[in-house]
């Protein structure tokens, strides 16, 4: 039922310093979706992605339209 849905609320991230980027590791297949430093190449982790939903979710929190690159 679709009732009670939760509400997202779109948070902000500095998007002059750091790009949207996944994650996926080449053993497992395993993603994480989060934000990489663009100076440093540190990544910050924000959420783990297992579907489609779980990334359109991710995109829909920070407000994400462009495509997001995937590294390994």
């Amino acid at each position: 039922m679709g009732l009670f849905k939760k509400k997202v609320l779109v948070q902000t991230y500095d998007k002059e310093n750091k790009k949207p980027v996944i994650k996926s590791s080449i053993c497992n297949g395993e993603q994480v979706a989060g934000f990489k430093d663009i100076r440093t190449g540190k990544m910050e982790e924000i959420m783990l992605i297992k579907n489609a939903v779980d990334l359109e979710t991710f995109k829909a929190m920070y407000g994400i339209t462009e495509e997001i690159t995937k590294e390994y």
